[in-house]
């Protein structure tokens, strides 16, 4: 049987009324690579870990603890055993509220704060631990939606192909703050900045294989936006709506995939639960289709590396829902499963 093995993240309590889960923590998930089958190996016990990354290698895992800063939200380093069962190594504080999103950058994770509109920098040691904080920037400002927008609220780390460049994208200022490593220290870099359609409220955001496009989804009006870059400097050219016109319900964009082809953005929108699908032209985007996903609040989903698979997780109904790419971007569900509770991250 041919198989790859990966990590899905869930909820586990709920920090809010009306938000969180029940989910186990981290689980180590094996999808069969013919059949689209899915088998869970393992559990790893902690709180909210609401997103994953993995080190270059595959050797660490890190997450972050999604809690109010008053509940000690952390970021946790986990090695990544023979079988994929996860190892605790050790964790770092986190002085902000909802961390929400990290990545890696060589030897730094590097972490965004929801609820405290901040950025942190980890360093690691050799041994893939985490180092004390070694950096942390707070945004400022607001935007035009008073409720959602009436302080900075940075939702998403990403680091541009070039290796140099890192972009937040923080919904509660509709911009994208640039930032850049000066020596082992992370820096801002404000003449990169981009400003994003007020009242947008920008989520996450992926870039081409070269870097001159980036694609960025709003939640709060599910748009998608295209950004041409200029060594660095991005400025949005285009909006896109993810939703069908006759959509009556609220936007809540969630998440949004390059396929590993470079030819097809699938967007993820709550409330509608469904996959939107683009084809991606040279400075313009085409759209293929909806895909309805049949579940309640899918939060995110991921694409395999081969590019033949795509993973959707729901955080209220529970469903993680495997679907096999065609080669026309269109999406073949082939299996569904309730057994991963309060599923809201994916990472090969």
């Amino acid at each position: 049987m041919e198989t790859l093995t990966f990590f899905i993240g869930s909820y586990t309590e709920y920090p809010i009324p009306g938000f969180g889960g029940i989910g186990h923590g981290i689980y180590t998930v094996q999808l069969n690579t013919k059949t689209g089958e899915l088998k869970i190996l393992s559990t790893e016990p902690t709180r909210n870990p609401s997103y994953l990354a993995l080190s270059a290698d595959h050797k660490y895992l890190y997450c972050n603890t999604e809690l109010d800063e008053q509940d000690s939200p952390h970021v946790r380093a986990y090695r990544v055993k023979e079988g994929f069962s996860l190892e605790f190594m050790n964790e770092q504080p986190i002085k902000g509220g909802y961390p929400c999103h990290l990545t890696t950058y060589h030897n730094n994770i590097l972490v965004a704060c929801y609820a405290t509109g901040n950025v942190f920098q980890y360093p690691l040691d050799a041994s893939g631990k985490l180092l004390p904080k070694a950096k942390q920037y707070d945004h400022k400002g607001s935007s035009i939606n008073k409720v959602r927008q009436e302080a900075p609220h940075a939702h998403q780390v990403s680091v541009h192909p070039n290796g140099k460049d890192i972009y937040v994208c923080d919904l509660g200022i509709d911009r994208i703050k640039s930032y850049r490593f000066e020596g082992e220290y992370l820096v801002p870099s404000p003449m990169k900045d981009c400003k994003i359609t007020s009242g947008n409220g920008p989520r996450h955001m992926v870039f081409n294989k070269v870097g001159d496009y980036a694609y960025v989804i709003s939640e709060l009006t599910s748009t998608l936006s295209v950004l041409q870059g200029d060594e660095g400097v991005f400025k949005e050219i285009g909006t896109y709506s993810t939703l069908p016109n006759d959509y009556k319900g609220v936007p809540s964009a969630s998440a949004i995939r390059m396929h590993p082809n470079g030819n097809f953005l699938y967007v993820a929108n709550r409330k509608f639960e469904g996959v939107t699908i683009f084809r991606i032209k040279e400075n313009s985007l085409e759209l293929i289709s909806y895909q309805n996903t049949n579940g309640d609040e899918l939060r995110e989903f991921n694409i395999t590396p081969d590019g033949k698979w795509l993973i959707a997780c729901h955080q209220n109904s529970h469903d993680t829902i495997v679907y096999r790419i065609e080669e026309d971007g269109m999406l073949n569900e082939k299996f569904r499963t309730k057994e991963i509770l309060s599923p809201v991250c994916v990472v090969f």
